[in-house]
């Protein structure tokens, strides 16, 4: 797979999209004719400008510091000239540093910003440099990140002014960095080597594909007159940086990796020296520390601004044996299986140790089973940004690509780690239990050094598994995402105190990681303790389910389809189809009555309401309405379906499209189950067929494999160690 194969396979998305934090106020600024689009975010006594970079992406570039900075500071972005939003101007003298330095000037005059710490990324380095010589009253602070100051060409000859301005026949690698070669339809060729040295680290593919996008926006001409600007080409002036460095009167910081491929270490060394800054050397690290490592650059950001800009904090101690024992519980918000399944392990562990103090760090719509249990929310939960928001936006006509939504979600799961991890610093847990809490999990194996706890990790399924339609290109990206997590595994294995699958060895795919990589199945039995099935209800004889039956008013004579599609808001397609086709079902079975669950996330009143079918929102009790029903039919989540296989109800599912856990993962638990009957959407989408499933299904007998009741209690004995 090329980086160009890998970046196609990944579709355009709207600048908004995946984003973890909209701005709070929009605005232009105009300078001798040229519109710049600036953002801002949060407020407080300081702010954070972060300045644009070299023209060819726009300010983007900062998506994972924007989200953590703005709960603290107010944040500034603006695309630079001849990119995003902003105006592009053709003549190569517009792109000279001075003219940014004043941009930013003319940004911070229209967001109503008298002063600011400056955070210049590469060519943004000689930016901020400018700025605070320049208007050295605008500037508290100057944070330079791999700056590309140009001091001399030495370090690079091959991106010399002479060889940018040469027309190679048959460019290779830096051959491409070539107006000529752009000219002539080379920019495609170009982006995505550049982009594979800029995040030269393993496992960079978002951060490449990101990189590849943005640029493709942006266009060769734009880029090309920005590195004319910047070298002092036709007909541009470049004025010499030394000299302004030692007009640098702020404190300075200067971030900067040894194995940058773009600007080498010893530039930013060199930037340091002349301003009499500090300097961070970043071992083994890139020319993007701030998207491929951004917890380190987000938390060097905000203690550099509060050296300048001291927060009013009251600290506190409590000697270690005096704190009470407390847990904080992250529970996936990607389906309410989860929390219905943490709930009960939750109340197991305070079972074993009624001193135990919960707090749950959640978001909408666990927060709403949560608030119905009377469990403690954390405040610092309001912060966290959607990720149940974002499935849906990512969703359409049940048709959902699992694995690419989740690497879409960066953004967002920077910015839910970033709350984490203030969290922890500040809360005194005991320990921390995540239930397929995919950031805290990914980032603390980034970072093992903020790892202050013990922790436990659940899932139900290993692995990201390719769709078939996803060619090479997605099989190669799927086996690099399981490469990092088994090399993170093998270097870190004292990271998790627990790792814990919910199920038995039997339920995990036979599929390998990948090539050259070990099998699934083989792999989580080395690795993880396996908890049987987590239910939070046991085995229910004849009368409790006709008790059941009575308590919902559901008749003798009534037989009852319960149709549910979780809690994430993906399913609203599978309603509807299912709604369309109940005048049919009665027609064929009068006694059929329909509950059709909408859950908490999508509108009960936007959907139709056919007689014989009562359409309701989130149901608290949905558990007893799986027991007491005839019928179900449901999406392929693995939660609902296995209460389903544990009550012994016939059922119907119909997993999403591009889904890989549900077609792979939950297919292959519920064969093994011989539980429940699977039908493509295609079928669902014929009222004729879909019916005809369904009453086949209903007048067929059940014959399940028996499902454990006691994973719970097994769960709580793993994590009672722990404490």
């Amino acid at each position: 797979m090329t980086l160009s194969e890998s970046a196609a396979a990944v579709p355009a998305r709207d600048r908004r999209s995946g984003r973890a934090r909209l701005p709070d106020a929009e605005g232009w600024a105009v300078r001798d004719g040229v519109k710049l689009a600036w953002s801002s975010y949060g407020s407080g006594p300081a702010t954070i400008l972060l300045l644009p970079t070299w023209s060819i992406v726009d300010s983007r570039v900062w998506k994972a510091q924007v989200g953590y900075l703005a709960r603290h500071v107010r944040v500034i972005t603006f695309d630079g000239r001849g990119c995003g939003l902003s105006d592009v101007p053709r003549d190569p003298a517009d792109y000279v540093d001075e003219q940014f330095a004043a941009d930013a000037v003319a940004v911070l005059d229209a967001a109503g910003v008298r002063r600011a710490v400056v955070v210049g990324f590469s060519s943004g380095g000689s930016w901020a440099v400018h700025l605070a010589a320049g208007w050295p009253e605008r500037v508290a602070g100057l944070v330079a990140i791999a700056p590309s100051c140009l001091f001399d060409d030495s370090a690079h000859p091959e991106r010399s002014r002479s060889w940018w301005e040469e027309d190679p026949e048959h460019p290779t690698g830096w051959q491409t960095y070539s107006r000529a070669f752009w000219q002539r339809g080379g920019f495609t060729e170009f982006v995505p080597y550049f982009f594979g040295q800029l995040f030269c680290e393993p496992h960079s593919t978002k951060q490449i594909e990101d990189g590849i996008g943005w640029a493709l926006d942006t266009g060769w001409e734009a880029t090309a007159a920005s590195r004319d600007g910047r070298v002092g080409a036709r007909g541009a002036v470049r004025t010499p940086i030394e000299p302004l460095c030692a007009r640098v009167r702020c404190p300075v910081l200067v971030i900067h990796g040894t194995d940058d491929r773009i600007v080498p270490f010893e530039v930013g060394a060199r930037l340091a020296e002349l301003t009499g800054g500090e300097l961070l050397r970043l071992d083994g690290v890139g020319h993007g520390p701030q998207a491929r490592h951004p917890v380190l650059v987000n938390t060097e950001l905000r203690r550099f601004t509060e050296r300048i800009w001291p927060p009013t904090v009251e600290r506190s101690w409590r000697r270690a044996l005096g704190r009470p024992t407390r847990v904080l519980y992250l529970s996936s918000p990607i389906g309410l299986g989860h929390a219905r399944r943490d709930l009960a392990v939750a109340d197991e562990l305070r079972r074993l140790r009624p001193d135990v103090a919960v707090d749950w760090l959640a978001q909408h719509p666990v927060t709403r089973v949560l608030a119905d249990r009377g469990e403690a929310v954390h405040p610092a939960s309001r912060w966290l940004a959607n990720e149940s928001a974002h499935i849906e936006a990512e969703s359409l006509d049940h048709d959902l690509h699992a694995f690419g939504a989740l690497r879409r979600m960066d953004e967002i799961l920077i910015n839910n780690f970033m709350v984490f991890d203030d969290v922890v610093a500040d809360g005194e847990y005991d320990l921390v239990v995540g239930d397929e809490a995919w950031d805290v999990d990914y980032f603390l194996h980034e970072n093992p050094d903020r790892k202050r706890f013990a922790y436990a990790w659940f899932t139900d399924f290993v692995g990201w598994l390719p769709m078939p339609d996803g060619g090479a290109a997605e099989a190669a990206l799927t086996a690099d995402y399981n490469a990092e997590m088994i090399e993170q595994r093998a270097r870190f294995r004292r990271l998790r105190d627990r790792s814990l699958f919910v199920g038995q060895p039997a339920d995990i795919v036979p599929d390998a990681f990948g090539p050259g990589l070990p099998a699934i199945r083989d792999w989580t039995r080395a690795n993880f303790d396996f908890t049987g099935y987590i239910t939070d209800r046991g085995p229910v004889g004849p009368d409790e389910r006709a008790a059941l039956r009575a308590k919902h008013g559901y008749a003798d004579d009534e037989r009852v389809c319960l149709v549910s599609v979780g809690g994430s808001g993906v399913g609203d397609a599978l309603l509807r189809r299912v709604l369309a086709a109940v005048p049919l079902a009665r027609r064929r079975a009068p006694e059929l009555r329909f509950v059709i669950v909408a859950g908490p996330r999508i509108d009960p009143a936007g959907l139709p309401t056919p007689t014989g079918a009562t359409v309701t929102g989130y149901l608290p009790d949905l558990d007893e309405h799986i027991v007491a029903c005839d019928l179900a039919v449901v999406q392929g989540g693995l939660s609902t379906c296995m209460e389903l296989t544990a009550a012994a109800r016939p059922f119907l599912y119909v997993p999403l499209r591009h889904h890989f856990e549900q077609n792979f993962h939950v297919r292959s638990r519920l064969d093994r189950y011989h539980a429940g009957t699977r039908i493509d959407y295609d079928l669902a989408c014929d009222p004729d067929a879909l019916v005809a499933a369904m009453l086949d299904r209903l007048d067929r007998p059940v014959a399940y494999r028996p499902v454990e009741t006691d994973g719970a209690a097994r769960a709580a004995a793993y994590l009672v160690d722990l404490l």
